[in-house]
């Protein structure tokens, strides 16, 4: 990378320090700025071609400089020699004007070092493009190098250089005398002009009919650029010592012959023998075969024949050279015409410019955009032309790349975007854009877009005529895409609105609601909805043709997929105003049924999406109230498990046993029934469900199964402990009374709860269990473990007068419980076939501590039945007194008492599943037994 910038470094410095050396203080430099060294041309190539521009306009122009170091090798008289032989020809050059002519800018100015001219914009010589890069800068340009002349241009360039004669010949009265490919040159627009008139000759008689000119005889001592180019020279120069205007068409033969076989001259001389080389050469010349041209276009082979015949006077003359078949080309006429297009009136110039557009792709396209791109842009500063001349520039345009485009076209745009006068001409102008304006929106740079196009198109639709506001509205939707949506919002739309409800054209309004219908698909849904579809109602027009299109903009949005119409909408603006417009009078059958359709399709819609709506509130009603009334339970549960479990502890505590409160659980729960008062958020609701869900699969475990625990063996010592049973016994009775009841609730928890029936054989049994485990049946309790009701799933036992059923027994673990083993779902609850078998009550037992004393039956019959029964049994009238709660019949204490078996509520299915079970000892009923015998 680092040799590459040095090597560019060093060749920038190397042409720059050629052009300062070859320019510096040459006079030419005040006015001109150098630039770099493109071409050379003259006789021998001997001058070398800049681009440069000129400081005060900054024109561009081609500087010519010849450097003197060129001829340090001759001496001085030589150097004189050829300095005045080349002044000579370029102060001939400067006083001649005419088109065919190199233009000169600036006349020859010299200094110590160089001599320098400036001329019209030079592409190169034609030598330099035949192939013949003497004296051309290093490396070789590429355009020079890569170039190729077509067909046209060969035609058209040799017909430039006859016209070019013809006017030396006929006006000037003057020969050449050295037509070579050096001396011709293409200027920037390809053009072919003659220049090095060093060696011309004036005639002595001017203004007689046959011109006589005076001619040197060649000496072959002087430098070469002292001489003119034998190889192109006729016989006559040098046998006879003679010229005339023929000799200057052997020499257009001989560059036709060059031009055609990559620049070889017809043939080869000898300078230093010369005469007997062109001795030989007019031998070759008299019997010329075929075979030497046949690289030459047969239609102009016999032509070039002629003009490379030894005779003068058999060789056709310029003015007939240009009247040959061979330049009857199209292309070569239609750059004739070109060339003398000034000297045409605005009529003639109309009629070439129409014709124009057919001959266009006949021709190569370099030719069209050096050439004839550049006459039709200077025609734009003539506004009645710019009609004619626009549409062939467009369709230059699209042969173009982009950045051709850009450098080449758009500039001489930017006034005709703007153009206003004369009306008609602008409308024409209007006409021509809105037709190719997909190939302005392409290749036009955006903000050009936003400062030219968009404006003229804005223009178009404010204008007066209808048939320019037609088109506009029928060209839009083609380029809608192109267009950005702040300009299609802000500006296209409101005039488009505009000329609908402004105009007094039935087409004009049609086309506006058609040109909207094709464009919603480029809009945003809400402007549609909030500034389209309202316009549509302050249409006054009622035809049926704006109608149909109000229908159609209608049915456009409603079922595009990106737009489409709200249920709202639809109710509230768009049916209201449709079901009228579908009874106009003017409407015939198909547009009614049109209309019709729309409207039950937007019917059922907003059926479909309403009820769709209704039943989802209805879900979100219901599933609200669901959550209402669990939060409510929640909220309750927690208050009386709470309050019961500070009940329990406190017993408890009293008996002994140290279980630990749930303070931090309390104030959880309490924290969370303050927060489930609040209206639930999405998310709330949504854990919540996710909790009932969590419940229900709790519901749906398999039982859990207990785990045994070791009961140390009691003491086999006989001891009686009546007294401490009855005393516990009554301390309980007093503790129950003391404490305030729990009130009641609709249920227990919203924690899934275990079932648990309680069937006792007899009233003893039933008596002797409550004493067994210390507990009143009077005193409903729910500790912070677990909980025991009596009655329905849904009822409290102690609580409820009308409840009915088995007892249930809920049980729920909390964080101060110890985490106990599953259980089975058999153990601790009597099966309904075993009728004789007393109900594990171990659980119960557990809580009274590990060794829990033993009372015989004989010192628990010294009490009285009814003191210990009545402390299970309810009194008359409170609750939970009802007979269906103890069984069908408790009149003696024989009889059989409530059970599992037969009873309709007792369903093990039913039961939900704890997460922690008190651990069950088989020892317990053999305790109950030893008790009641």
């Amino acid at each position: 990378m680092e040799s590459m910038l040095n090597k560019l470094k060093s060749t920038v410095t190397k042409v720059t320090a050629d052009v300062t050396s070859a320019v510096m203080g040459n006079p030419v430099t005040r006015e001109f700025d150098v630039g770099r060294h493109i071409a050379s041309g003259g006789s021998g190539l001997a001058w070398k071609i800049f681009n440069g521009t000129k400081k005060s306009t900054k024109q561009e122009v081609a500087v010519f400089v010849f450097d003197k170091k060129l001829i340090d090798k001759y001496q001085k008289f030589e150097k004189d020699q050829i300095i005045d032989s080349l002044k000579r020809g370029v102060q001939q050059l400067t006083r001649l004007r005419h088109p065919r002519l190199v233009t000169v800018q600036h006349p020859l100015e010299e200094s110590r070092d160089c001599l320098a001219f400036c001329t019209e914009p030079v592409f190169a010589s034609l030598a330099n493009v035949l192939g013949n890069w003497d004296n051309l800068p290093s490396p070789l340009p590429s355009d020079i190098k890569e170039y190729k002349l077509y067909d046209v241009e060969t035609k058209y360039g040799l017909l430039q250089v006859s016209e070019g004669l013809s006017f030396l010949h006929s006006s000037v009265k003057m020969v050449h005398g050295n037509l070579t490919p050096e001396n011709i040159i293409l200027n920037k627009s390809g053009a072919w002009k003659i220049m090095g008139f060093d060696f011309c000759i004036q005639s002595t008689n001017p203004s007689e009919q046959e011109l006589k000119f005076l001619c040197k005889e060649w000496d072959p001592n002087v430098p070469s650029l002292c001489l003119p180019n034998p190889e192109y020279l006729a016989p006559e120069y040098i046998l006879s010592v003679s010229c005339e205007t023929a000799s200057d068409m052997y020499s257009l033969g001989a560059v036709t012959y060059a031009v055609f076989n990559k620049g070889k001259p017809i043939f080869e001389i000898n300078k230093k023998d010369i005469y007997k080389s062109f001795s030989r050469q007019l031998d070759q010349l008299s019997r010329l075969s075929s075979t030497t041209l046949q690289n030459i276009p047969e239609e102009v082979r016999e032509h070039v024949k002629l003009l490379l015949n030894v005779a003068p006077a058999v060789r056709p003359d310029a003015d007939q050279m240009t009247k040959i078949p061979f330049f009857d080309d199209v292309g070569a006429v239609t750059l004739q015409y070109f060339d003398s297009l000034f000297q045409r009136d605005n009529l003639q110039k109309s009629q070439f410019f129409k014709g124009l557009p057919k001959v266009l792709p006949k021709l190569p396209k370099r030719v069209i955009v050096q050439r004839i791109l550049p006459y039709l842009t200077s025609e734009f500063v003539n506004p009645d032309m710019v009609p004619f001349v626009l549409p062939n520039v467009l369709l230059i345009a699209e042969e173009c790349t982009k950045e051709e485009y850009i450098k080449l076209i758009l500039p001489d745009l930017g006034p005709v975007f703007k153009q206003q006068e004369p009306i008609q001409a602008s409308n024409m102008i209007l006409l021509i854009f809105l037709q190719k304006m997909d190939l302005l929106l392409t290749k036009t740079p955006p903000d050009e877009i936003k400062n030219s196009v968009l404006p003229m198109v804005y223009r178009a639709l404010e204008a007066p005529s209808i048939q320019i506001q037609e088109l506009c509205l029928n060209i839009i939707p083609t380029f809608a895409n192109l267009i950005d949506y702040p300009s299609m919002k802000n500006a296209l739309i409101p005039r488009i609105k505009n000329a609908c409800l402004q105009t007094s054209s039935l087409a004009v309004r049609v086309n506006s609601l058609v040109c909207l219908g094709k464009i919603l698909e480029y809009l945003d849904k809400w402007f549609v909805l909030d500034d389209i579809l309202p316009f549509l109602q302050q249409i006054p027009s009622k035809e049926p043709a704006v109608l149909m299109g109000i229908l159609g903009i209608y049915k456009c949005t409603f079922t595009h997929k990106k737009l489409g119409i709200t249920k709202e909408q639809l109710a509230g603006k768009v049916l209201p105003h449709l079901i009228p417009l579908s009874i106009e009078n003017n409407l015939n059958f198909n547009q009614f049924n049109s209309f019709i359709s729309v409207i039950k399709d937007m019917l059922s819609r907003l059926e479909v999406e309403h009820k769709t709506k209704l039943e989802q509130l209805h879900i979100m009603q219901e599933q609200q109230k669901s959550l209402d009334i669990t939060n409510q339970m929640n909220v309750s549960e927690e208050t009386k498990s709470n309050s019961t479990g500070n009940q329990i502890d406190k017993m408890f505590n009293n008996t002994g046993n140290d279980v630990p409160t749930s303070g931090s659980d309390s104030k959880e729960n309490g924290l969370s029934s303050k927060q489930k008062k609040v209206s639930l958020t999405l998310e709330e609701k949504q854990k919540l469900a996710k909790e009932q869900e969590q419940a229900q699969k709790l519901k749906n475990q398999q039982p859990l199964k207990p785990q045994s625990h070791a009961i140390i063996a009691p003491v086999k010592q006989t001891k009686d402990l009546t007294d401490t049973l009855i005393d516990n016994m009554s301390s309980l009775t007093s503790h129950s009374i003391s404490k305030p009841k729990v009130a009641s609730s609709s249920s227990f928890s919203s924690v899934p709860s275990m079932g648990v029936g309680m069937g006792f054989l007899s009233p003893v049994d039933s008596t002797k269990r409550n004493i067994a485990n210390g507990l009143n049946t009077n005193m409903g309790f729910q500790t912070s473990g677990f909980s025991l009701g009596a009655g329905t799933t849904n009822q409290n036992f102690f609580s409820s007068p009308t409840a009915t059923g088995m007892a249930k027994m809920n049980m729920v673990p909390t964080a101060n419980m110890p985490n106990y083993s599953p259980v089975s779902a058999t153990s601790g609850i009597s099966q309904p076939t075993q009728h004789n078998r007393s109900p594990d009550l171990s659980a119960l037992d557990s809580l009274f501590g590990p060794q829990k004393p033993k009372v015989s039956m004989n010192q628990l019959s010294q009490q009285k039945p009814n003191q210990w029964l009545t402390q299970f049994v309810p009194p008359q009238g409170s609750p939970g007194a009802s007979s269906s709660v103890l069984g069908p019949q408790m009149n003696t204490l024989g009889q059989p008492g409530f059970g599992m078996q037969g009873n309709p509520f007792f369903n093990p299915q039913n039961f939900a599943q704890p997460t922690n079970t008190m651990t069950n000892s088989s020892s317990a009923s053999n305790d109950l037994k030893d008790l009641f015998g």
